[in-house]
């Protein structure tokens, strides 16, 4: 069964290292969702690069845009990251593409209303990154620390933090979660799960898939320190750390890895989350690319790549194929693929986009999205259709969290070119949440 989709903005993207970029605020029964304008798409030159943030009326059907930054820099990893305050009211950070040294944020004037939004206020990285820029804003609060963290790739390009013990008004500097000599152009891709009240937990690459080939580690963040999965100390305290090496985390996937007959390597983190003391990712890699390490691309076997579901019950990681995710989106970015995301009300629950449909492993004209469950921890899944015989692609799925009784997917449809250049509108199909509602 297929579904007729809302249109929430009708020009925008986003990457995926950025958290929240949707959410459901359940006082006034609202979807926001954050994204950059482009150039190409509708409203042309005047509206590229604008920083916005769509809210849809659950009730009414009703949408409108709000801008947070005029024409700031047209490119996918500037997306805002979002959150609600204890005081109701939403707190926006957003970052260039390491082309300027600010992380920026803005704090709505009004609780639950996004209509207007205070001066901008600017964090500057210059002397503490010596200049290599920001990028990316992720967003967790944590009620037993009364403590905001916002996790930025900046100094060497590490995953580093920024902390606020006022809701986001004020932040100051926290440290470096990881470092170690970068092999090409970052290090370590990082994806976050907070449980909201003492615990974020994170998955994390060693560098970018096309100059290494990528493991994925997990640890989490609890009292101030930096543990493996099992809960062993690795570092503390955190804020103020100069950064471990993040190997030092346990391995969940392991670059040379084979599952059904396949070599997988060059990993890349695509979604975490968590429910009670179990976790669930999406991981994207190659399949048998016999070329190895640190090849440029024209010399790449990019042409398959898979999806990957890792689940932690607790205690143990296990890993699983998910589904074909086919050859990398662009020619530029060989690992980029349509993506994946798991349902943060129910982790048995992922989404996916991908230009082969995984009932059949026939090939589509275009990237569809797809919904897939599974009843055994990931080994097997059941599939169904949430957009079929598309004329455009559907990219970047994601469900957006609130608990509240709203299910409410997200993507973008259209054209890309790149991370700068695309032609694309915001959709979403808003349900009823079931796994949201008690049982009986």
């Amino acid at each position: 069964m297929t579904y007729a989709p809302v249109l929430l903005n009708n020009n925008g993207a986003w990457c995926w290292f950025q958290d929240e970029r949707a959410l459901v605020d359940p006082a006034n029964n609202t979807l926001l969702v954050g994204s950059v304008a482009a150039p190409e798409g509708t409203g042309g030159e005047s509206r590229g690069g604008n920083i916005e943030v769509a809210v849809l009326d659950l009730a009414t059907g009703e949408s409108k845009v709000h801008v947070l930054h005029e024409q700031l820099e047209s490119d996918d990893h500037n997306a805002p990251a979002l959150l609600i305050r204890p005081d109701g009211r939403y707190l926006a950070m957003y970052a260039k593409h390491k082309t300027d040294n600010y992380s920026r944020w803005r704090v709505s004037v009004r609780p639950h209303d996004a209509s207007e939004w205070e001066a901008e206020q600017v964090f500057d990285w210059t002397e503490l990154a010596d200049g290599r820029g920001a990028t990316y804003s992720n967003l967790h609060r944590l009620g037993a620390e009364s403590r905001t963290y916002n996790f930025v790739r900046a100094i060497n390009d590490d995953p580093t933090l920024m902390v606020s013990d006022d809701d986001g008004s004020t932040w100051s500097y926290g440290g470096k979660l990881f470092t170690r000599p970068k092999v090409g152009y970052v290090n370590g891709y990082t994806r976050y799960s907070s449980n909201g009240t003492d615990r974020i937990d994170l998955i994390t690459t060693d560098h970018h898939p096309r100059d290494f080939n990528n493991s994925i580690y997990h640890g989490y963040i609890q009292g101030d320190v930096l543990h493996d999965a099992a809960g062993q100390v690795i570092s503390k305290p955190v804020i103020g750390s100069a950064g471990v090496s993040q190997v030092e985390l346990t391995t969940i996937f392991a670059a040379g890895t084979e599952l059904d007959g396949d070599v997988l390597t060059h990993g890349w983190t695509a979604d975490l989350r968590r429910q009670g003391t179990q976790l669930a990712a999406i991981i994207t890699c190659r399949a048998n690319d016999v070329t190895g390490v640190l090849k440029r691309v024209q010399q790449l076997d990019v042409d398959d790549h898979r999806l990957l579901y890792a689940r932690f019950d607790g205690s143990a990681w296990t890993l699983h194929p998910l589904a074909v995710a086919g050859p990398g989106y662009l020619p530029h970015e060989q690992d980029y693929t349509g993506l994946g995301a798991v349902d943060p009300y129910d982790l048995d629950h992922v989404y996916i986009s991908a230009p082969v449909d995984p009932r059949s492993g026939e090939p589509t004209d275009h990237y569809e999205i797809y919904s897939g469950r599974t009843s055994d921890g990931g080994a097997g899944w059941d599939w169904d259709a949430v957009t079929a015989d598309s004329a455009v692609d559907n990219l970047r799925p994601m469900v957006a969290p609130g608990d509240t009784g709203v299910h409410a997917l997200c993507w973008f449809r259209g054209s890309m070119r790149s991370s700068q250049a695309y032609e694309t509108e915001i959709v979403a199909v808003v349900r009823e949440n079931l796994a949201a509602k008690p049982a009986g």
